[in-house]
């Protein structure tokens, strides 16, 4: 038996189903790679072109035959799909995150078109038979919007896609943080929003913004650079401003890829226009939301957002709203404030001494600012130093007709607000006549206009967190506007 079992040719012809099994077995290994690497195409290698990697020398076949065969390319990136199994594969090129923002503005551009000329809500209004959806949610009707249709599908449509991103570079004081309460306030509350967690606006990733925020504050900069105040050039504002801009985007590329388009600062100091007046250039494209937003000073209306300027008091966001019915408003117009700017000099002269309207510089400590404004049918909004004034938001808080008196100033929200609807303006050379104006306004309109200021408050409010077409929705809705004006390869 030991002999036997030496003998060579014995394994096979007793066990030949085990050859046949390992034949096969193999065969069907081979043939498994095949298909896959038919299925899944790996990318040619960087040594050699597809053609040459066809054509092998017969010493290389030989070698290749002998040996098992290679193993299956890794599968690739998502980037490629399966059609089917009797079709060559598709390959599916991923968009880029900008591509895929520009084809959502592109979505919101036309169903913002469709609902202005439809004249209707769009498919995204909600449904009205609830009661309760109909005291949550604020729909704008009426003559006080240039397109109440219009707005409401743009306002979604902001809610849906305007992601902002806050750039993290900058130290306090003069970056991420700015005042909170008094006449600048607005600027400090804005930074202190979009920086919060709770900010719908909030990019996750500077990838998925629509716009990026310069978090730097015009206010602290003054505070801390310039004082004691040696001289008011605006040199050291705008190189520091400058130095930002050249260091973000020396470290990201979302500023070279629109030259600044997509950027804005919010600021409602009065040196605020004067950032961008040393570098004209630099800032030719870039989204500036002042207070002072005059156009001849050089404020443009379809790059740059008109910003309301607002007093917020400490520990509270904003003015008052006396609720006092028209038929209780006793006095014609009523102003109090400096006599700074020539606009007011001119007011004083001519209305100082009048009993119907009641103008006072500085208002006597037994009267009451808010009550007098209450009491008020008119109140009068001149330009002081700069066209805007918080007296415009004050007057509407107070449920008053606000009188603007002022050139050149371009009124915040006016791309969707119709605001001859609730106010009344005046030029500068028809001061003297400014009793006449308003006593020429007939009842009915009054009353009209009364009830248009009290519904346009909510627009003029500050909330924290902001909601829906408060004053900061209102105008990221400004900003956002320029956004969709701006289309990006």
């Amino acid at each position: 038996m030991a002999k036997l079992a030496c003998s060579s040719p014995v394994p096979l012809i007793i066990y030949p189903s085990v050859f046949l099994i390992l034949v096969f077995l193999l065969f069907a290994s081979f043939n498994h790679q095949f298909d896959i690497s038919h299925t899944v195409p790996s990318p040619p290698s960087s040594a050699s072109s597809p053609v040459s990697g066809h054509r092998q020398s017969k010493d290389q076949l030989t070698s290749s035959s002998s040996s098992p065969p290679p193993p299956p390319p890794p599968p690739p990136p998502r980037m490629l799909s399966r059609t089917s199994s009797t079709t060559s594969p598709a390959v599916k090129v991923e968009k880029s995150s900008l591509e895929r923002i520009e084809e959502g503005l592109a979505r919101a551009r036309k169903a913002i078109r469709e609902a202005a000329q439809s004249k209707s809500y769009g498919r995204n209004k909600y449904n009205f038979s609830s009661s309760r959806r109909r005291e949550m949610e604020f729909v704008p009707k009426g003559p006080v919007y240039r397109n109440p249709y219009a707005l409401y599908q743009s306002h979604k449509e902001m809610e849906k896609r305007f992601r902002v991103w806050t750039y993290k570079e900058g130290d306090w004081p003069l970056f991420h943080k700015g005042p909170m309460n008094d006449i600048y306030s607005i600027e400090g509350q804005f930074i202190d929003e979009l920086e919060s967690s709770k900010s719908p606006f909030r990019a996750s990733s500077p990838d998925e913004a629509t716009a990026f925020f310069f978090p730097v504050s015009i206010v602290n900069i003054v505070q801390f650079v310039y004082r004691p105040y040696t001289n008011y050039s605006r040199d050291r504002l705008q190189n520091i401003v400058k130095d930002y801009i050249d260091l973000v985007s020396s470290k990201h590329p979302y500023w070279n890829h629109t030259n600044g388009a997509d950027h804005f600062l919010i600021s409602c100091h009065d040196w605020a226009p004067d950032v961008s007046s040393a570098y004209p250039e630099l800032y030719k494209h870039f989204i500036r939301v002042l207070c002072n937003a005059n156009e001849t000073e050089g404020f443009k209306p379809s790059r740059d957002v008109s910003l309301p300027e607002i007093f917020i008091p400490y520990g509270k966001l904003g003015p008052p709203h006396p609720n006092v019915s028209p038929e209780n408003r006793s006095i014609l117009a009523f102003f109090a404030g400096g006599d700074h700017g020539d606009v007011r000099k001119v007011l004083f002269r001519h209305w100082k001494e009048d009993n119907d309207i009641q103008v006072y510089s500085y208002l006597p400590k037994n009267l009451s600012y808010t009550k007098l404004m209450g009491q008020s049918r008119f109140c009068l909004c001149p330009s002081g130093w700069e066209v805007a004034s918080p007296r415009i938001v004050e007057s509407i808080s107070a449920g008053c007709v606000p009188v603007i008196i002022s050139e050149g100033y371009v009124l915040p929200f006016s791309d969707v607000i119709d605001w001859s609807t609730f106010s009344v303006h005046v030029l500068i050379k028809r001061i003297p006549d400014l009793k006449g104006i308003l006593e020429g306004i007939s009842e009915a309109e009054y009353r009209e206009k009364q009830r248009r200021v009290v519904e346009v408050q909510r627009h003029f409010t500050v909330n924290r967190p902001a909601r829906p077409y408060d004053m900061m929705h209102m105008v990221m809705h400004s900003i956002w506007l320029r956004r969709l004006n701006l289309r990006l390869q």
